[in-house]
C-alpha cells in the first residue's frame, strides 16, 4: 500500500510538472517521462476504482491534452501514443469527471492522426485502440468512424497487409447510412489512393508530420441527386465537365483537386472521381508503365477482400433503398477500375456477384432500375467489361421476370431492349468492339465466341421473360423464329432458339423449365422440375429430356414412367 501511494504521488507530480513546465509547453510529447507516468496513473485509477483518484488526476491530463492540441502543428515528436493514452482515460472515466469524449476523439483524428497515419507504430496503436473500445465508440459515438473513414483508408493503404486483420475488425464501424455510398468508390479506388500518397511523398517528402488533407466544399447534395436521377431515370452521372480544375494540367501535383478528393480525411459525401481527366490518366499510365511498389501490390490484394466485407455487411444490414441506390453506381464503376488484370478480374467478379445477389433478394430492383439497366444493355458493344455486365443483366431480367408480375410495363420495356440487342447482333454479326480491322484471327475468334455467348443469354432472357409475362409470348415467338431461321455459324444459338420455340408450344412444361425462380400466386413449382405426384391424374407429354441435356437420338435414361408415377390403389 505504501509503495502504491509513493508511485501515485511520484507520477502525479511528474504529470503536474509537465503541465506547468514552460520548457515542454510547445511540445509536451518531448518529455520522455510523460507517457509512462500517464499510463501508470491510468492503471492505478483503473485498479483502485476510486473516483477521488480520478478527480485528482483529470485536471492535469486535460491540461496536457489541450497543450498537445495547441502544439501538434509545430511538434517534431510523435504525439499519437500520448493522444491515445489520454483518450483512453477520457473514455473510461469521462462519466465520473463529466468529460464528453466526442470532441476529444474528433480532435485526435483531425489534429494528430491526419499527420501521423503513415507512422506504423501510431497506425497499429490507433487500430488497437478502436478495436478495444469498439462497443463503446459504436454505442456512444456512432457517427465518428463513418465521418473519418477516408482517413482510416489512408492509414491501411499506406501501412499495408500487416494491419489488414486489425482493419477488417474496425471496418464494420465505418458503415452508416451517411457513409455507405461514398465508402464504395473509396474502397474500390484503394490502389489509386496508394498512387496518390506515393506521389505526394515523392513531391513533398515523408508523409509523417505533415497534413495533406484539404477541406473541400461538400458535393453530397448534388451527387445524391445525380445518383437518384441515375437510378430512376437512367441519366449517367457526369464526368465533371470541361471546366473541372483537375483538367487544367496534364501533370498531377499535390494541389490538384483530384488529389484533394482522394486524400481527404473526412466523409463529405459522394464525389465523382474524374477518371476522364488528364491528371488521373497520367497517374494511371505512370503506374502501369513503372514497376509496382510493394505498397501498391498489397493494396491490389487487400481491396477485393475489403469489398467482400463491404458487400457482406450490405446484404446483411443495409436497407433496400441504399442498396438500390448503390446498384447504378456499381454498373457505372464496373468499367472504370484500376487497370491491373488480376485486380480487375477479382473486383468485377465481386461487383457482379453482389449485383445478382441484390436482385435475388429484391427482384423489384430490376423494375425500379429499368432505365440504367437498359442503358447498360445499349453499351454491350463498347468493351469486354461492359459486355459481361450486359450478359449478367440479361440473365437477371429473365430469371426474375423483369421485376415480377406486378411490373408488366417495366417488363415490356426491358423486353424491347432485349429485342433491340438481339436484332442488332443478328444484323451486324459482330460483338461491336469497334476495332474489327485491328483484330487478329485470334481476336476474331474471341469476338465471335463472345457474340454467341451474348446471343444465348439474350435468347434465354426473351424466352423466360415471355414465359413470366404471357402477353409477350407472340413477340417472343417472332424474335426466336428469326434467330432459329438465321442459321448462324454457331449452332448453339439457333438451336437454343429452336428449342425454346418448341417449349412454348407446351405451356405447362415451358413454365416448369423457364418459369420464375420464385413461387408466385400460389404456384409452388420451381423451374426445371415436373410435379410427378400429379402424373396419375394429368397427362405429361413431351418431357424435355433432350432440351435440358441438349441430347439427340435415343433417350439416355433406362427407366419407365411406371417407376416414377405413383400407382393407384
Amino acid at each position: 500500500m505504501v509503495d502504491r501511494d509513493k508511485d501515485w504521488e511520484f507520477h502525479l507530480r511528474s504529470l503536474s510538472a509537465t503541465a506547468r513546465d514552460s520548457n515542454f509547453s510547445a511540445d509536451p510529447a518531448s518529455d520522455p517521462n510523460l507517457l509512462p507516468s500517464l499510463r501508470k496513473l491510468y492503471e492505478l485509477c483503473k485498479s483502485e476504482e476510486s473516483e477521488d483518484l480520478v478527480a485528482r488526476v483529470y485536471p492535469q491530463i486535460n491540461k496536457i491534452f489541450q497543450r498537445l492540441v495547441a502544439s501538434v502543428s509545430q511538434s517534431r515528436t510523435s504525439n499519437g501514443l500520448l493522444f491515445l493514452a489520454i483518450l483512453q482515460f477520457f473514455l473510461d472515466f469521462g462519466e465520473i469527471v463529466l468529460h464528453d469524449a466526442d470532441p476529444s476523439l474528433r480532435t485526435f483524428f483531425r489534429s494528430c492522426l491526419s499527420r501521423e497515419f503513415a507512422d506504423p507504430v501510431v497506425a497499429k496503436a490507433t487500430l488497437d485502440f478502436l478495436i478495444w473500445n469498439n462497443k463503446k465508440i459504436l454505442t456512444s459515438f456512432p457517427t465518428l468512424l463513418p465521418q473519418f473513414f477516408p482517413l482510416l483508408l489512408k492509414l491501411i493503404a499506406w501501412n499495408g497487409e500487416k494491419l489488414e486483420k486489425s482493419f477488417i475488425k474496425v471496418f464494420p464501424g465505418l458503415i452508416s447510412p451517411g457513409s455507405f455510398l461514398p465508402l464504395f468508390p473509396s474502397v474500390l479506388d484503394l490502389p489509386i489512393l496508394v498512387v496518390a500518397l506515393e506521389k505526394v511523398e515523392r513531391s513533398s517528402g515523408p508523409l509523417i508530420g505533415s497534413s495533406i488533407a484539404s477541406i473541400q466544399k461538400s458535393t453530397a447534395p448534388e451527387m445524391l441527386l445525380a445518383l437518384m436521377d441515375e437510378a430512376y431515370t437512367g441519366s449517367t452521372i457526369g464526368d465533371g465537365g470541361g471546366d473541372s480544375e483537375s483538367e487544367d494540367s496534364n501533370a498531377i501535383d499535390v494541389a490538384d483537386p483530384l488529389f484533394f478528393d482522394l486524400l481527404k480525411d473526412e466523409n463529405d459525401g459522394l464525389a465523382e472521381r474524374h477518371w476522364t481527366s488528364p491528371g488521373i490518366a497520367a497517374a494511371l499510365q505512370a503506374a502501369i508503365n513503372t514497376p509496382q511498389s510493394d505498397r501498391l501490390k498489397q493494396s491490389l490484394n487487400m481491396a477485393p477482400r475489403v469489398l467482400d466485407m463491404y458487400f457482406a455487411i450490405a446484404l446483411r444490414d443495409v436497407n433496400n433503398s441504399l442498396i438500390c441506390a448503390l446498384l447504378p453506381l456499381i454498373m457505372t464503376r464496373n468499367a472504370t477500375i484500376f487497370p491491373d488484370k488480376i485486380f480487375s478480374y477479382e473486383v468485377r467478379k465481386r461487383l457482379l456477384e453482389f449485383m445478382l445477389a441484390a436482385f435475388q433478394r429484391s427482384p423489384d430492383f430490376i423494375a425500379l432500375l429499368k432505365k440504367p439497366i437498359m442503358d447498360r444493355l445499349a453499351e454491350a458493344y463498347d468493351s469486354t467489361a461492359k459486355t459481361e455486365l450486359a450478359l449478367q443483366l440479361c440473365w437477371a431480367i429473365g430469371e426474375h421476370g423483369g421485376g415480377g408480375a406486378s411490373h408488366g410495363d417495366a417488363a415490356r420495356e426491358l423486353f424491347e431492349s432485349l429485342e433491340l440487342l438481339l436484332y442488332e447482333n443478328l444484323s451486324s454479326s459482330r460483338l461491336g468492339l469497334r476495332q474489327e480491322s485491328a483484330l487478329s484471327s485470334d481476336g476474331a475468334t474471341f469476338r465471335k465466341s463472345s457474340q454467341s455467348r451474348l446471343l444465348c443469354f439474350v435468347v434465354t432472357a426473351i424466352a423466360k421473360l415471355a414465359t413470366y409475362h404471357r402477353e409477350l409470348l407472340p413477340r417472343a415467338r417472332v424474335s426466336l423464329a428469326k434467330v432459329a431461321r438465321s442459321r448462324m455459324s454457331d449452332a448453339r444459338v439457333w438451336r437454343r432458339a429452336h428449342d425454346y420455340l418448341g417449349l412454348m408450344n407446351e405451356p405447362a412444361i415451358c413454365l416448369s423449365v423457364l418459369g420464375p425462380s420464385r413461387p408466385s400466386h400460389g404456384h409452388m413449382q420451381n423451374p426445371g422440375t415436373v410435379n410427378w405426384s400429379e402424373g396419375s391424374k394429368k397427362m405429361i407429354a413431351h418431357i424435355p429430356f433432350y432440351i435440358l441435356g441438349e441430347q439427340e437420338g435415343l433417350p439416355f435414361h433406362d427407366f419407365s414412367f411406371s417407376d416414377i408415377l405413383p400407382r393407384r390403389r
